[in-house]
């Protein structure tokens, strides 16, 4: 998990991710940090998000985004 709290740190230094879970709804991730997102997971974690793992609720807080990482990995 720290790993991806690094990353998204990177991306937005202001936001608590330990805390928010509403990073799509607020508008806090737009599509291009998920691109960025994405391509820095596939690399770090050694894993693939495809476009059906795309979805908001994958992607509103640090702990859904670690639970999909987690899930990717076991497969």
């Amino acid at each position: 998990m720290e790993q991806l709290l690094e990353i998204l740190s990177d991306l937005h230094p202001e936001v608590d991710f330990e805390e928010c879970d509403t990073l799509i709804d607020d508008g806090i991730l737009d599509s291009f940090d998920i691109v960025s997102l994405i391509s820095e997971i596939n690399e770090e974690f050694d894993v693939v998000i495809s476009a059906e793992h795309i979805i908001p609720e994958n992607f509103n807080s640090a702990e859904a985004l670690y639970a999909l990482i987690e899930r990717l990995e076991e497969e």
